[in-house]
């Protein structure tokens, strides 16, 4: 299931996004996907614009990632991902 990594490091498991509204209120604005290798097995949805919104980095979606991410962070189970394209 999909969890909400907050920015201020809070974590809410169990988050619904079987709706692109869904999702884009989760992360506050538009979102964009974020593959990760697979042996980590999860895609991360992001707001796109979070660096240019000067949203808050979020620590733990960056370490996860690799990257510097920012802003509120949903992280989504490759596999329960595949099932939201069809």
């Amino acid at each position: 299931m999909a969890r909400l990594l907050k920015a201020n490091g809070e974590t809410l498991p169990n988050v619904s996004i079987d709706t692109l509204k869904k999702m884009q209120d989760l992360v506050d604005g538009y979102i964009e996907f974020v593959y990760l290798s697979p042996s980590k097995g999860l895609v991360l949805i992001v707001n796109e614009e979070g660096a240019i919104k000067e949203l808050p980095i979020n620590v733990q979606a960056s370490i996860i990632a690799g990257q510097p991410l920012f802003g509120d962070i949903i992280e989504v189970p490759a596999d329960e991902f595949q099932s939201l394209e069809k």
